[in-house]
């Protein structure tokens, strides 16, 4: 199969009629065998009735219904789970993308070996208090992951199968896609400019919560995906250097006080100095850090998963 389109939704069963037989149109249009995996994420209107409904008149059309609301990027991994085409093209069912985008992502995956391409909504028709919130994000992400792309956060991408087969998108991580990529060891990332498209159906699901959210889950990607398999580094790092920083602190205090003496000038006494307290808090906190590397590194030693590596060729 040359194409799986995963499309996450949440009571979005307006733009679903419209939205499939414009896929449809695309790919017959362009002679793609082709599968459409509609992810409905626990909608509360009539998105599964239109399903399958749909899926009567168009046996392309797959369908998953969670129970709940459980998020896009459960919707996501679930849908990269059931694909079986050679390119997975992600898009949002609100029709603010254009599956006419499709024949050049495919091409550009085959013909460029491309692992992932990322969509550039370069004019976006979002209301100010999405699109500053999300350039704050992009330029966040691009700092902190080193991949330079303008719009992380585009629900319109191109995998090469190998990749959603490998990478696991849960919490809010969708929105960092490449850069758990480029953690797993995929490195060919694109990117396309793209149409948006003003929202014809439905209101948008975004929220500022979902920004502060998406920050935290950055992080995590970004420590996992760096220290997973050797926490000592960056605890022991940490722990060490305060717990010595602190050493000194205490001596500079000791020191001082023992050469007021000897030059017969007044002086504090230590318990009265507040630098004493501060390089007993480093003390402290360095060892507790040092503890917790060094319990992180036991627990990571004795995963099960602690050897598996993502190997990519193997000759036998």
């Amino acid at each position: 199969m040359d194409i799986s389109v995963v499309v996450p939704l949440f009571n979005e069963d307006e733009s679903l009629p419209e939205l499939t037989a414009w896929i449809d149109k695309v790919m017959v249009e362009n002679n793609f065998s082709y599968e459409i995996v509609l992810v409905d994420d626990g909608s509360t209107d009539q998105s599964w009735a239109v399903i399958e409904s749909l899926r009567l008149q168009n046996p392309a059309i797959k369908g998953i219904k969670f129970r709940r609301n459980y998020g896009k990027s459960a919707a996501l991994n679930v849908g990269f789970e059931a694909t079986q085409g050679d390119v997975i093209i992600t898009m949002d069912a609100d029709l603010q993308d254009s599956p006419d985008e499709i024949p050049e992502l495919y091409r550009r995956i085959k013909e460029e070996k491309l692992d992932l391409i990322s969509g550039w909504k370069k004019k976006r028709y979002d209301p100010i208090t999405k699109t500053v919130p999300t350039k704050l994000f992009n330029a966040a992400t691009r700092k902190m992951s080193g991949i330079e792309l303008n719009d992380f956060n585009c629900g319109l991408k191109a995998y090469r199968s190998d990749v959603v087969k490998t990478i696991e998108v849960y919490g809010e991580m969708h929105r960092y896609i490449p850069v758990i990529a480029k953690w797993a060891g995929f490195n060919k990332i694109a990117e396309q400019v793209v149409e948006h498209r003003a929202r014809k159906y439905g209101t948008t699901k975004f929220g500022f919560s979902r920004f502060i959210n998406g920050f935290l889950d950055l992080l995590s990607i970004f420590f996992v995906g760096k220290f997973g398999k050797r926490p000592m580094h960056f605890f022991g790092s940490l722990g060490v250097l305060s717990f010595f920083l602190g050493i000194i602190m205490s001596l500079y205090v000791l020191v001082e006080k023992q050469v007021l003496i000897w030059k017969g000038l007044a002086y504090r006494d230590v318990t009265q100095q507040p630098l004493f307290y501060l390089s007993l808090v480093a003390i402290v906190v360095g060892s507790q850090m040092f503890l917790a590397g060094f319990i992180a590194e036991l627990l990571s030693r004795n995963a099960p998963e602690r050897n598996q590596y993502l190997i990519e060729k193997e000759l036998k």
